[in-house]
């Protein structure tokens, strides 16, 4: 879907100026717009709002330095972000990510994706982002414990309950929402709901965990409903290793599916026999082992490892047949080759659990083979809306049950699909739930800030 539309193509040409050097960040804009160009004909009055040009541009963008001592007693140092991108419906809300590969143009396209996002969970939360281009991998706790501190330090005269409420991403789960929590709180002297996916026992919600995993598979199987399918005796593919893909296998499952793939940044376990659960969490989150132990393991005597992506869908007795795709582990994991690789083994449904997860070839492969496609806006924000519920529950001083909790995703996750399907088909691309995502999130996002004038 290229622009034509002059104005934002304009638009465009001035992001790509004032934002070089930052690809992801640029690629997450251009597809916004070009999805965005059936809304900009028929509203002028937010183009005379200045409101395209106000969305693409950050209100805030913070970048700090983290000093901290590792464990021989030598000063490291690391450089902190928070990208606070839109808070016209909502205090800014979004994770932290530590990954080697964070820089500011990451924190942007995620900051950015969040804003769309949160807008169609139907919960009060404007976008943002933030992280470090900290790698937990292979540091000790302590370690982990005074890069955490040095960073909230900082980080605690930016947010707040009612200002910017940060959550987990790669590489922060609930030891580093645990020491970051724990300093926010001795800086500050209160204990609030600033943070979530906190622990059970000091503010956090039942379900958080597996919310993303699991709201992606309620997500996707709206969509197949919508089209005459289901998961029952389907086939998957999932990408990753970690919290999205351990509970979207678990979900995936319990609706009838068979998982064959889970993988990691080395390589991917083919289990023609369906993935074993069990041995993947002992090996993923108790051991913060290596996915490759998998195949040594098991007693899944079929299981093979094999190096590089899953998405070459390789195995040593040919190709990986497969239903469904669900990328849960990074940003562009799915170039061309890995899409067009999907539709020759059979697949005919991709919904992503990672942040945009698949190249601009990518979706356009998908689209121009009548794939069915849920964006990671839609198809993944089971986390954040749930972290949503965590802060209701934070602010209410209640805790609800697994069920409880479970059931509103549930319903967040349909009304999800149900608003980037009739957006698509309001403004004539019907089936394109990418294209209704993008507008639905942005319409929402759009009014609220036309309503609060030029801020």
């Amino acid at each position: 879907m290229a622009l034509k539309n002059q104005y934002l193509i304009d638009l465009l040409e001035t992001v790509k100026k004032r934002n070089p050097g930052e690809p992801e960040f640029i690629q997450a804009v251009t597809e916004v717009l070009e999805t965005l160009q059936p809304v900009a004909e028929k509203r002028q009055d937010l183009i005379d709002a200045g409101v395209f040009e106000r969305i693409v541009e950050p209100e805030r963008q913070i970048m700090f330095r983290v000093p901290w001592v590792d464990d021989n007693g030598k000063v490291q140092v690391n450089r902190g972000f928070r990208v606070q991108f839109n808070s016209a419906i909502g205090p800014y809300k979004g994770g932290i990510r530590l990954h080697p590969s964070v820089y500011l143009g990451i924190i942007k396209f995620l900051g950015f994706e969040q804003v769309f996002k949160n807008s169609l969970t139907t919960l009060p939360m404007g976008g943002g982002k933030g992280g470090s281009d900290f790698d937990p991998k292979g540091k000790s706790d302590g370690e982990v414990m005074r890069f955490c501190q040095s960073f909230m330090t900082e980080l605690c005269k930016h947010i707040g309950a009612d200002t910017d409420v940060p959550a987990g991403d790669i590489g922060t789960g609930a030891r580093e929402i645990g020491f970051m929590f724990g300093q926010y709180k001795r800086l500050r002297n209160e204990f609030t709901g600033v943070l979530t996916g906190k622990g059970l026992t000091y503010g956090g919600s039942l379900a958080r965990t597996e919310a993303t995993g699991y709201g992606l598979c309620y997500f996707t199987d709206e969509m197949l409903k919508a089209n005459g399918s289901s998961f029952d005796g389907k086939t998957v593919v999932i990408s990753g290793s970690g919290n999205v893909a351990i509970y979207a296998t678990q979900k995936a499952t319990e609706l009838g599916a068979k998982v064959v793939t889970v993988s990691d940044s080395n390589g991917y376990i083919y289990d023609p026999d369906g993935i074993e659960l069990a041995l993947v969490q002992q090996i993923k989150e108790v051991e913060r082992g290596r996915i490759k132990e998998y195949a040594e393991r098991t007693s899944h005597k079929n299981a093979e490892y094999h190096e590089g992506s899953v998405w070459t869908l390789k195995c040593n007795a040919g190709s990986i047949k497969l239903d469904i795709a669900l990328p849960c582990a990074t940003q562009n994991e799915i170039n061309e080759d890995g899409a067009k690789a999907i539709v020759a083994n059979g697949g005919f449904a991709v919904a992503e659990g990672a942040n945009m997860p698949s190249t601009p070839e990518a979706i356009e492969t998908y689209l121009s083979n009548g794939l069915l496609y849920g964006p990671a806006k839609a198809a993944n924000a089971g986390g954040v809306a749930t972290s949503g519920l965590e802060m209701s529950q934070n602010s209410e001083r209640l805790s609800w049950t697994f069920e409880e909790v479970d059931s509103k995703l549930h319903g967040i996750m349909k009304s999800i699909f149900k608003a980037c399907d009739e957006a698509a088909k309001e403004y004539g691309c019907e089936g394109n739930y990418m294209a209704g995502a993008n507008i639905a999130g942005f319409l929402k996002v759009a009014e609220a800030m036309k309503a609060q004038g030029c801020v």
